[in-house]
């Protein structure tokens, strides 16, 4: 018997089964490349926290990171403490080894947080997790903070490298969707250097933060201690969220170096 395919109950089980079977098909191909989506997501971390410390394979003005077949390696070697601050209302409650918090955490690796959900969990009151990571430029201990922010479009972050009294030794912006050419060019090597030696306290030890700012009439960024960086020509709204989100996760860290001071002196 032939089916009447012009029966609205046929096109009905027809939809039914073809959402049945992409569903499926979908589904079956997620978790298949899982296992590969989480390695690239752990390499490109850990990639992004060596170059703020220059462990990175740069020319004069490209950004180049350190090869995927290498970095597991050069993390290890090259990162010597991972710590994890339990932090609320601006004060630190715990500090935690890496194996510390592995212990209580399923395991996972203080690199792999994910700063979005404990922004969440900051918003709820509750107590947040700051990974900090430690290692060496130039010979002098270095500190490397996770960042994240909101902006024109999307979800901006980064990671910053500070010495212990929180003058910034390296940086690297990301973004999930800011205008090419405009926005965007916060991954660009230019904007990022602009940073490195830029002090976050002030002479009496208060948080200032990093202004992105028009007019700041230092085009080679030599003053290191005003504050300041130059703008992205028409990306103000993006340059304000880099301001904002350095200014709001890295003051979370100011009670870690305050204390790292009193233990120095």
């Amino acid at each position: 018997m032939a089916v009447n395919t012009d029966k609205n109950s046929y096109t009905i089980l027809f939809a039914i089964a073809m959402v049945v079977i992409v569903g499926s098909l979908l589904a079956f191909t997620a978790s298949t490349l899982r296992p590969a989506i989480e390695e690239n997501e752990r390499m490109e971390k850990q990639q992004n926290i060596l170059y703020t410390i220059g462990i990175n394979e740069n020319g004069d003005n490209d950004i180049v990171f350190v090869g995927t077949e290498k970095v597991g390696e050069l993390f290890s070697t090259n990162i010597s403490q991972q710590l994890v601050l339990e932090a609320k209302d601006g004060k630190i409650l715990k500090e935690m080894t890496r194996q510390e918090y592995m212990d209580t955490h399923n395991d996972q690796e203080p690199y792999l947080i994910d700063v979005k959900k404990q922004q969440a969990r900051a918003k709820e009151g509750k107590s947040r997790f700051l990974p900090l990571f430690i290692g060496e430029k130039d010979g002098e201990t270095v500190y490397v903070a996770p960042i994240r922010g909101k902006g024109l479009w999307d979800a901006i972050w980064g990671f910053v490298a500070l010495d212990k009294d929180m003058v910034i030794q390296g940086v690297f912006f990301d973004h999930a969707g800011e205008t090419p050419g405009l926005g965007a060019n916060i991954k660009q090597r230019y904007f990022m250097d602009d940073f490195e030696g830029e002090h976050l306290l002030s002479d009496t030890g208060a948080f200032k933060g990093i202004e992105v700012a028009k007019g700041n009439n230092d085009p080679l960024n030599e003053r290191k201690e005003d504050y300041k960086v130059d703008a992205l020509a028409g990306a103000t709204i993006t340059g304000d969220g880099v301001a904002a989100m350095m200014k709001k996760d890295l003051k979370l860290y100011l009670p870690f170096f305050e204390n790292l001071k009193t233990q120095s002196n």
